[in-house]
């Protein structure tokens, strides 16, 4: 059991507690008889009893005692109290060397610095007869002074093997805790010989380091697999990729210290890690003196004066090109294609509505994007173009829409409804605002940040450390003004551009706008009609026109477009459903975008009350909104690929049926709900620039009805159980509202929930007494509760976020999802007008598609839910153009 603060063990009082490892917990404590902190190791009580365990703690206390060496954590004591074996040890000071290698590789000269320390510490270790064998970055803590090895938990004495003469007072191993054949340590860093369970010398621990010296050097393991079966098979069979490859400006002389460190066979390594330390010795004191590491060449002088000779010849070699070139035009920009990967078991994420998304840095040397890791979880990730490596920034879990600072050092992003920023490098994330459903952000150098908050609002700033957000924009329903989003600064810093109009823009004669907007002033200037958001580059407006990226000349002084376009790459993708173009650009030439049109496919998934898949629809397509039919058998869906149309699938039948045949004459049908009894459908469509609420038969046949039309946007939430309402949303006043629409008597429609704040996604109840929806009346989007019709009352159900709420079929449980991905659960307790929320607790985590209206649907037991599910795209690659504008320049 975990120890509380202020518990004693002798003389030492627990402060917090630090970590926990194979061989015990670790707390801060205070030493009080000399005023001192200390770190305590303890062994649990449950393990006390295991005597291999307890005589490997007992041996770990014996080893460290004798090893006293500025690069080794230092032992202070030892005790037991109440069956509680302990170790007092030095309380070490900094970050680990694993927990520094999340934000990238090493500075050369730090790898050779703490390369020396720890070899140094290794070798006094191995003199006194101890094989480390968990050697590891977790093991391995940067303080202000270096590096400290720590941990050593697993090391046991051994015999001296006849060809490691520097080995010395060797005690001989009379009861082994680690029988033969069994395998103790950390696969990516064993040895071959460890991998096997073959006895082991210090040769092992150096292989070890080399492990650790390529990653601290290159950023990535030297030994990768999916299992720890292929890892052990790569220790075993396989060479790291060459030094050479991933950092070409790598020293041979390290080059060769690595490699000859990561031999398969102990005989073909270093002998010891006292001249493994000489060598990385020798080359940290030839870069303290020359400013880099020493050169191999150049260890005597008939090695200098060949190089002198050489160098002299290389000498009159340039002259002569010189002369040979002497009034030649500089040599011309070319224009170079290459693709990104994604690193191993990562998968780029481009399409959805939340954690998706790359960017360029402004000086065109890295690229931020976001991809999901082996675990499924969405991170930014940042790759210098100059490496192939990528980093994940740690704490960016559900990332999505970067954007860069003005300096190319931080990161802007979305994550959790909120407004983040992150040091590219790594470190802590930074809260900035409320974004509860973003359409991206920009980043003057005078430290604003301009965003769009949610899908109908208009553009906010908020200052780059944080603080109240305000308005900028101010959208005109009246001309078709519906949202503002994929702002970007002009190289003013004052003016910016943005994509205005509705979110069902025409690709073929778009009626959206790019304008011109103003910090100052109110004053703003439609640039062109445009489906997409669009980017300022290299002097240069980039648009989609069709499946083409288009660049046109733009003077940024009066703010006007000159020339006529041209083309730069075709096919690129959009993200149809939020009107993203998915390419970014610097400011010195660099080009990146997504191949390819129609865009990638969603699942369509059967996940149970863990999140665990258990079933799916055939197939991936460009799903959004499902509803299942009140008795499960049937699941209806919009496609937004080629345009907005409403499909059902029979779940017995294997079978998908297309219900609606708008898209093909320009109109837009969505949103789909099922009538309480399961034989009709109610959807919504835009069609001719008026948007009504129509319903037809579920099987396809027959004709539509139309209940309600108007210019106004409005998007179908749910049917009442009784079957005589519509709940519905209406944007008429500019903010979105909760209307009903009685099906019943003149079906006048009526505002039911007044629009002071964003209010949205409505629910009715089974038994029809209740309405749950969403409102930021308190800040972010949160899930209340109003009894339907009357009388007056109102609970809030999410203490936290809460989006797209579902009621279970008994009406015993209300489900919403977090804006941090969590399907959420509360318990709901009502009798006639009463009304009770009981415990709220999170099912899973998930990362849907986050449509309008809907990412998901509930079986009407609540065990089963269906999902809109965004997975990644291992296969995916990000094109990059280096120079894009190189004709141009020519010019």
């Amino acid at each position: 059991m975990p120890l509380a603060p202020g518990t004693k063990l002798g003389p030492y009082e627990i402060v917090s507690a630090l970590g926990a490892g194979g061989m015990g917990e670790v707390y801060r404590a205070r030493d009080t008889r000399l005023g001192r902190d200390v770190a305590i190791k303890i062994l649990p009580k449950e393990m006390s009893a295991d005597a291999a365990r307890k005589q490997r703690f007992e041996r770990e206390a014996k080893t460290i005692s004798g090893l006293n060496h500025p690069n080794i954590c230092t032992l202070h004591d030892v005790g037991s109290q109440d069956g509680v074996d302990y170790l007092v040890m030095e309380c070490v000071e900094g970050e680990t060397l694993a927990r520094r290698l999340e934000k990238g590789p090493l500075p050369l000269e730090q790898v050779l610095k703490y390369g020396a320390q720890i070899a140094d510490a290794l070798d006094k270790a191995h003199r006194a007869g101890i094989v480390h064998r968990d050697l590891k970055p977790g093991n391995i803590m940067l303080t202000a002074s270096g590096a400290k090895l720590l941990d050593f938990g697993l090391a046991k004495p051994v015999t001296g093997a006849t060809s490691l003469a520097t080995l010395t007072a060797v005690s001989p191993m009379t009861s082994p805790v680690t029988q033969e054949g069994m395998v103790v340590g950390t696969f990516q860093y064993m040895s071959p010989e460890q991998v096997e369970g073959k006895e082991l010398d210090g040769r092992s621990d150096i292989f070890s380091l080399g492990a650790v010296l390529y990653e601290m050097l290159t950023g990535t393991r030297a030994f990768v697999g999916k299992s720890q079966l292929s890892v052990a098979s790569a220790i075993l069979e396989k060479e790291p990729a060459p030094i050479s490859s991933v950092k070409p400006m790598t020293p041979p002389a390290l080059d060769h210290v690595i490699r000859r460190c990561l031999a398969k066979e102990p005989e073909k390594r270093w002998q010891s890690s006292a001249d493994l330390f000489g060598e990385l010795q020798w080359m940290v004191e030839g870069a303290s003196q020359s400013g880099g590491p020493a050169p191999i060449l150049a260890r005597n002088l008939i090695r200098e004066r060949l190089l002198a000779a050489f160098g002299m010849a290389g000498i009159l070699m340039a002259l002569f090109v010189g002369l040979l070139h002497w009034g030649r035009a500089p040599e011309r920009p070319r224009l170079v294609r290459s693709y990104v990967k994604a690193m191993q078991t990562s998968s780029f994420l481009f399409m959805g509505q939340q954690s998706v998304g790359f960017a360029l840095s402004p000086d065109g040397l890295r690229l931020a994007y976001v991809a999901q890791n082996a675990d499924g979880k969405a991170l930014l990730w940042v790759r210098p173009l100059d490496s192939l490596q990528a980093q994940p920034l740690v704490g960016t879990e559900g990332a999505g829409y970067p954007f860069w600072s003005p300096n190319s050092r931080y990161i802007g992003f979305f994550a959790g409804g909120k407004l983040k920023k992150i040091d590219a490098s790594g470190g802590p994330s930074l809260t900035l605002c409320d974004a509860p459903n973003p359409r991206g952000g920009t980043w003057n150098q005078g430290g604003v940040i301009l965003f769009s908050p949610d899908i109908f609002s208009p553009l906010f700033r908020v200052s780059a450390t944080g603080g109240t957000a305000t308005p900028v924009t101010s959208p005109d329903p009246s001309k078709g003004e519906f949202t503002h989003r994929w702002p970007q600064f002009l190289p003013d810093g004052k003016h910016f551009l943005y994509l205005s109009g509705n979110n069902f823009a025409v690709r073929e004669n778009p009626s959206a706008s790019i304008v011109i907007g103003s910090l100052d002033s109110k004053e703003k200037k439609v640039l062109m009609h445009a489906y997409a958001g669009v980017m300022y580059a290299s002097g240069h407006i980039l648009f989609l026109r069709q499946d083409t990226l288009m660049a046109q000349s733009f003077d940024a002084k009066h703010l006007e477009l000159t020339d006529e376009p041209f083309p730069v790459a075709d096919p690129v993708q959009e993200d149809e459903l939020t009107f993203r173009s998915i390419f970014s650009a610097s400011q010195n030439g660099q080009l990146a975008y997504l191949e390819g049109t129609g865009g990638f496919g969603l699942e369509l998934i059967w996940v149970d009350r863990n999140g665990k898949k258990i079933g799916a629809v055939p197939g991936q397509d460009s799903y959004r909104s499902p509803r299942l039919s009140p008795d499960g058998k049937n699941v209806v869906y919009t496609l937004n690929s080629p345009g907005f149309d409403i499909w059902n699938y029979d779940f017995a039948r294997d079978v998908k049926t297309r219900l609606t045949f708008g898209s093909a004459s320009g109109q837009a049908n969505w949103y789909p709900v099922w009538s309480p009894d399961g034989g009709r459908i109610a959807y919504s469509s835009l069609r001719a620039g008026k948007f009504g609420l129509y319903q037809k038969p579920a099987d396809g046949s027959g004709s539509e009805e139309l209940l309600v039309e108007s210019p106004s946007v409005k998007y179908v939430n749910d049917w009442s159980r009784d079957g005589k309402f519509l709940a519905f949303q209406d944007f008429g006043e500019g903010t979105a509202g909760v209307s009903v629409l009685p099906l019943t008597g003149e079906r006048k429609p009526y505002l039911y929930l007044q629009p002071q704040f964003i209010t949205l996604r409505s629910a009715f109840s089974p038994d029809g007494k209740w309405l749950a929806y969403c409102s930021n009346e308190s800040g972010g989007l949160k899930v209340y509760v109003v009894p339907f019709p009357g009388p007056v009352g109102k609970w809030q159900v999410s203490s936290g976020s809460g989006d797209f709420p579902r009621w279970r079929r008994d009406g015993k449980e209300l489900f919403y999802l977090s804006l941090d991905n969590k399907m959420m659960a509360a318990e709901i307790k009502s009798t006639g007008s009463s009304f009770a929320i009981g415990a709220v607790r999170p099912l899973f985590e998930t990362r849907v598609s986050r449509s309008i209206v809907g990412a998901y649907d509930v079986s009407a037991d609540g065990q089963r839910f269906i999902l809109a599910y965004e997975p990644g795209q291992p296969n995916a690659v990000i094109t990059l153009v280096d120079n894009w504008d190189a004709e141009l320049r020519k010019k």
